[in-house]
């Protein structure tokens, strides 16, 4: 039907949403309207296309300025992204497709609604589908849910952690990764028609809760550390404060995408650390566990701080410079290599990058290679843009060794050796140890699935939790493993930094409510209590940020290259005893005394001293102990 779409089992009439009144927040329109794509800018226009078929058009402002644009009659300020007059227009049947301008190739591309600012980075699908589908989660998130309905408790209000206890790979620090498409899940999230069906299917047949179901979206709070933030065990990643609904329902998608990204992202760090300044490219969407995981796992890798990839949709998606070569089969396809080198250069006379160990690297590819890399510089009258080798197999020092002596023999000295073939952080160092003339590394399988450390572990944990009388109370989970105590309260991190150094000198955990230290600030090892220091001379900087306040996101998640150069910044003022790969140095995370002495009372709440007489709960046939004293 024209003008609607049904959504959670009810027809919601774009006419009508088109209503609201002043003041919504675009990103809010958007989201009640199921925009399907926003389309890149033709001339002044920005076209923005409904599931429903409604589409308007927008100007988009420069830097820092406001323009009136018309979404359907909507006056919008692109500076506020708010909607600051609404003046529907008509809608009749079919009317909206005929008001689209013209569509060019480019148009079919989509693009953030945000302005463009200074990153080019444009062509983030923020809102380019329907994203995750709320069934991506665990069954007992839903029974959890029902739980709470049936009890009446969903709308108990409840604080979350998203930390990971241990850094992967033996590394010292993580890279946060994962926001933008967490807020991305969060802004989208609703349940279909088709969904509660399959829930029906499924034994969940109260209609009361189907309906809650059709009508939820999140309408919580979330704080995050920023995307590209060197983060450390135990500190809250994201804190959600929500619904118990709510939260239950969100905990299994975020914490997949925010374990999987920021793994990769760390693993990026180590590899990009190993190549010590010579620019490593991302190679691994065939060998990654899925289409998606290659997608956002190569958005991961270059905010960990690889130069591009050769994944075309994530380039374009996110902005990355997008890389490649030929593969060993395009040779093949040719009578020589001589002329499968020459088709190549005749289709990419800038981008001459020549793989050589299709049949054997030294008779035969090398030679070739130079010798035709030699004729078309000497054609152009200059080098080309980016032209070289690729060695994919063999011994790879000794290779780029003999490699980088004929390139410069025949003249070619700007000439680059690139390496690829199952390649990692280790056998990356190892090569520079032994003089391996490489200019650049191709890396795959190891990066993109961390191959090392498949998993980060991040959890998902309560930390207050609405008394009855509506204020958040502290929780703790107590557990036989004492590094699965959890923290209790509403929490912040603190990061200290030297004054004029500029070096991050330790983290501290502590509750929300406060202040910012200031002054002399004594630390602690929150275990072994004797460990003490003073800080001084230091600025401090609150990690978590507020960045979904009422289920709205308060601001455009971060590009890929924002985050990317988060990370860098944040890296470069940590010591390079914590950036080392093997054995780094343990970098400060602490509680404040407020926050560990708020544990240990909880601690010593719900802790029950042992029973003298009641050694082992049952016998060693398995029968009851009774736990009477011995007479």
């Amino acid at each position: 039907m024209q003008g609607e779409r049904l959504v959670g089992g009810e027809a919601y009439d774009v006419r009508r949403v088109l209503h609201r009144p002043e003041g919504v927040h675009v990103r809010s329109l958007l989201t009640s309207l199921d925009v399907l794509e926003v389309l890149r800018p033709r001339g002044p226009f920005l076209c923005i296309r409904l599931y429903a078929g409604c589409v308007g058009g927008c100007g988009r402002p420069g830097k820092n300025a406001f323009l009136s644009c018309r979404v359907a009659g909507l006056t919008i300020d692109w500076e506020q992204q708010k909607i600051v007059a609404a003046n529907p227009q008509p809608h009749g049947k079919g009317r909206s497709v005929k008001h689209m301008p013209p569509k060019t190739p480019d148009e079919r591309n989509p693009v953030d609604v945000r302005p463009q600012g200074e990153v080019p980075d444009a062509r983030v699908a923020f809102w380019g589908d329907r994203g995750l589908s709320p069934l991506v989660t665990d069954y007992y998130q839903l029974t959890m849910m029902y739980a709470h309905f049936r009890r009446g408790t969903a709308g108990k209000r409840a604080v979350f952690d998203v930390f990971f206890r241990r850094t992967p790979c033996g590394n010292g620090y993580a890279i946060f990764a994962g926001l933008a498409q967490a807020l991305e899940f969060l802004a989208r999230l609703r349940f279909t028609r088709e969904d509660l069906e399959e829930l029906r299917r499924l034994g969940f047949t109260d209609e009361d809760f189907l309906r809650a179901l059709a009508e939820f979206r999140f309408r919580g709070d979330v704080w995050a550390v920023p995307e590209g933030t060197v983060v450390f065990p135990y500190e809250p990643l994201l804190r959600v404060e929500a619904t118990l609904f709510e939260a239950h329902l969100i905990e299994t998608p975020l914490l997949s995408i925010v374990n999987h990204q920021t793994l990769i992202a760390t693993k990026a760090a180590r590899v990009v650390t190993a190549a010590d300044g010579d620019p490593v490219l991302e190679f691994g969407l065939r060998r990654a566990h899925g289409p998606e995981a290659g997608v956002w796992g190569a958005r991961a890798a270059y905010i960990g701080g690889v130069h591009s990839t050769s994944n075309v949709y994530a380039g374009t998606r996110f902005g990355i410079p997008v890389t490649g070569t030929h593969s060993h089969a395009f040779v093949q396809s040719f009578p020589s290599e001589r002329e499968a080198f020459l088709a190549f250069l005749d289709a990419f006379p800038e981008r001459a990058i020549l793989l050589v160990d299709t049949y054997d690297t030294l008779r035969q590819g090398l030679p070739t290679a130079v010798e035709v890399l030699r004729e078309h510089r000497e054609r152009l009258g200059r080098s080309p843009e980016v032209y070289g080798v690729r060695l994919d197999s063999g011994d790879l020092a000794y290779l780029s060794k003999v490699a980088r002596r004929m390139l410069d023999r025949a003249g070619l000295k700007d000439a680059l050796v690139l390496a690829s073939g199952d390649l990692s952080e280790t056998i990356i160092r190892d090569l520079k140890l032994q003089g391996a003339r490489i200019d650049a590394w191709g890396v795959g399988t190891d990066l993109i699935t961390s191959a090392d450390c498949p998993a980060l572990g991040g959890v998902y944990k309560l930390s207050a939790v609405a008394s009855d009388g509506g204020a958040l109370e502290p929780v703790i989970k107590v557990s036989d493993n004492p590094e699965k105590i959890t923290n209790p309260g509403r929490k912040q991190v603190w990061r200290f930094y030297h004054k004029r150094r500029g070096e991050a000198m330790a983290d501290v955990i502590a509750l929300d409510e406060e202040p910012v230290p200031s002054g002399p600030y004594e630390i602690f090892h929150p275990v072994y209590t004797h460990k003490r220091k003073i800080l001084e001379d230091y600025e401090v900087r609150p990690l978590l940020e507020p960045v979904l306040r009422g289920g709205e996101v308060l601001a455009p998640p971060p590009s890929a290259s924002e985050a990317r150069r988060t990370a860098q910044e944040e890296l470069a003022r940590f010591s390079p005893e914590v950036r080392r790969l093997l054995n780094p140095h343990e970098y400060i995370v602490d509680l404040s005394l407020p926050l560990w002495t708020l544990k240990q009372n909880l601690l010593r709440q719900v802790s029950r001293p042992a029973r003298p007489y009641a050694a082992e709960p049952y016998d060693q046939n398995g029968n009851g102990n009774s736990g009477s004293p011995p007479s």
